[in-house]
């Protein structure tokens, strides 16, 4: 069997099944073995964390870019084309090298499917991806590689590596089903990434969740580098530009003004844990940095879908905030930026996520009016009438792109619009402003 055509090759990638009954890596391991183990070929810096996975991937990228270093870089979900999840310096994966890479797979995915028949089966939709990105960072001989996790940690197809440096960037609840519902059990799954006698950078994580991965680095003789402890970040007077200023000192390096283009205070912390996790790499290579570069890195970072501003006026801002704790932020940044303004928000929010507290918190925002609604999701998408009774300010549209339409008819150039609540959500609304 080969494919074809770019279409082929994404209908294979999509085909395999996506979970199995029981978590493991063993496929996964044997999946990398039949191909050579081009994992052991990559230098590479593993990240995690419910939220802010992304964002801290992106600005890692960029510093590391700023030394002139070829960064590979492996994401999800995609905003507009699946190849963006596998890029270097950038750039996606070109049709073309997907389709050659999924042949070069095949021989190796139809052994397994055959070997573990009488399993779960040969490789997952997610295994198979990974294999296809450990293979292109290899051919391609990136400096370095910024893999993210796809969920939690211990048993993700991305932890057969022995990277240089694991990051951890938050922990909240989200994917009950296979995590945990605490934050003690989803901690353990994201503390799985710690490998012995590397480093391993954590952003803000509450008591209960360092708690969990501070006995996980000292069993595995990992030196933890916590904020307020090893490194410190303050938010510095706000930015007339789009985005945050911030002071960093850690690493025997003291910055007292940075600015990064990605708006929210939990952005800061974001930059915060990338610029740690850069600077263990660039001590372990023996660089020297100048802060300009790092200034420029940050000042010029952008992620799509991330509080991204698509419209000027009125304001329009997409924003993938999919669980409780990522409300919580944008709540905040609202609350912080906005101050005073009308605020409306269209939101559609898958069914397996947390619809009623997430709607409740921005129901708590003055001067909102908010508009719940469904799209074309790959998931069951919470209904309105099993959301909030009894919120005045609350909406409900089938169609979000007649709410779109009816919202914009009542706002004035000074409001603000939101569209929120799913990554997969904006991804679509982000097509239609874009294409």
């Amino acid at each position: 069997m080969s494919v074809k055509s770019y279409a082929e090759a994404l209908n294979f990638i999509h085909g395999r099944t996506k979970f199995k009954k029981s978590p493991s890596l063993d496929r996964m391991r044997k999946l990398v073995t039949y191909l050579g183990h081009p994992e052991e070929k990559i230098k590479a810096v593993h990240v995690t964390g419910t939220n802010g996975k992304g964002s801290t991937t992106v600005f890692l990228r960029n510093l590391l870019m700023s030394q002139g270093l070829h960064v590979g870089t492996f994401t999800s979900p995609f905003m507009v084309k699946f190849n963006e999840r596998i890029t270097i310096d950038g750039q996606m994966i070109a049709d073309n090298e997907l389709v050659r890479l999924v042949n070069e797979i095949i021989p190796i995915v139809k052994r397994l499917d055959e070997e573990l028949m009488n399993q779960e089966g040969g490789p997952t939709e997610f295994e198979l991806v990974t294999a296809l990105m450990f293979v292109y960072f290899a051919e391609q001989n990136v400096d370095i590689a910024v893999i993210e996790v796809g969920i939690g940690g211990t048993y993700d197809s991305t932890n057969v590596i022995m990277p240089l440096v694991s990051v951890i960037t938050t922990v909240a609840l989200d994917h009950a089903n296979l995590l945990g519902n605490t934050l003690t059990s989803i901690a353990r799954h994201k503390a799985g990434i710690i490998k012995p006698d590397r480093p391993t950078v954590i952003g803000r994580l509450n008591a209960e969740a360092k708690k969990v991965v501070t006995e996980v680095a000292i069993q595995k003789r990992s030196e933890l580098y916590a904020p307020d402890e090893k490194y410190r970040v303050t938010n510095v007077s706000r930015s007339k530009r789009w985005g945050e200023n911030f002071a960093y000192a850690g690493l025997g390096k003291h910055f007292a003004k940075l600015h990064e283009s990605l708006l929210g205070r939990y952005q800061i912390d974001n930059a915060a844990t990338a610029l740690t996790a850069f600077l263990l790499i660039v001590q372990m290579q023996g660089c020297q940095v100048r802060i300009s570069e790092i200034s420029t890195a940050l000042a010029h970072t952008n992620w799509p879908g991330r509080f991204e501003l698509i419209n000027q006026e009125p304001m329009i801002i997409l924003d993938g905030a999919h669980n409780e704790a990522a409300i919580e932020e944008v709540k905040g940044t609202l609350l912080t930026h906005f101050k005073g303004q009308k605020i409306f928000v269209i939101i559609a929010i898958l069914a397996d996520k947390q619809p009623q507290t997430m709607i409740r918190k921005l129901a708590e925002i003055p001067n909102i009016q908010i508009v719940v609604t469904t799209f074309n999701a790959p998931r069951k998408v919470a209904q309105v009438s099993s959301l909030v009774e009894n919120i005045k300010q609350l909406d409900y549209e089938k169609q979000w792109q007649r709410a779109l339409v009816k919202t914009l008819q009542q706002m004035s150039a000074t409001d603000i619009l939101l569209i929120t609540g799913s990554l997969y959500f904006i991804s679509e609304v982000r097509r239609y402003f874009t294409t």
